[in-house]
Order: structure tokens, then C-alpha cells, then sequence
């Protein structure tokens, strides 16, 4: 099974101004050393883990990075969870792709 699991999550009250980056890459630090395939984008990361359960805890992990950094925490999330499949996160690309080829021959 392949969870493919897109979230934002960032403080609300930073001292630091209007960039969140500096918490941003706290989150970005434990999902790397936790080892799950990740891919950061501009607007969120993307994690692939084999259960939900596995994603959740990701998610769950990222806020305990957070809080102690601020009093307010906003988060979004998307998940996508198919059985039989696994490395969508290249492989998904890799088809779009594939595609936008064939049309433009």
C-alpha cells in the first residue's frame, strides 16, 4: 500500500516576521531523519509512507516541533492512499510527464 500524504503545517504567531522558514525547516529536519521518502515543494512537503498509521505519526511528530516554538498552529492536509502501489511520488510525476511529451509531438 503507498499513502501519499501532502501537508502544510507552520506557527501563526512567529517572532521571527512574515517567513516561516526557520520552523518550516525544523519540520523538514525530522521527516528527513525519520527516513519516510519526502518530496518539499513551495506550498507544502509530500511524505510516502506503506500506512496511514505511519503517515499520521509524521504529522503528529511535525506539530511536536512546532509547539513548543509557538501558541498557534495551522495546518493543511491531503492524503491519497492506494493498495498495490508504491514510490508514487516519482512515479506520479514520471506519468504526467511521459504524457505531456506524447502531446507535444
Amino acid at each position: 500500500m503507498s499513502v501519499l500524504l501532502e501537508f502544510a503545517m507552520f506557527p501563526t504567531d512567529k517572532k521571527d516576521g512574515d517567513s516561516a522558514s526557520d520552523s518550516v525547516s525544523k519540520v523538514i529536519k525530522m521527516i528527513k531523519d525519520s527516513g519516510v521518502s519526502y518530496k518539499l515543494t513551495a506550498m507544502g512537503t509530500i511524505i510516502e509512507t506503506e500506512t496511514l498509521s505511519e503517515a499520521l505519526t509524521i504529522v503528529d511528530k511535525a506539530y511536536k516541533v512546532l509547539e513548543p516554538l509557538t501558541n498557534r498552529v495551522y495546518s493543511t492536509i491531503n492524503i491519497d492512499i492506494r493498495k498495490g502501489k508504491s514510490n508514487r511520488i516519482e512515479k506520479k510525476i514520471q506519468s504526467i510527464e511521459s504524457k505531456i511529451g506524447e502531446v507535444c509531438r
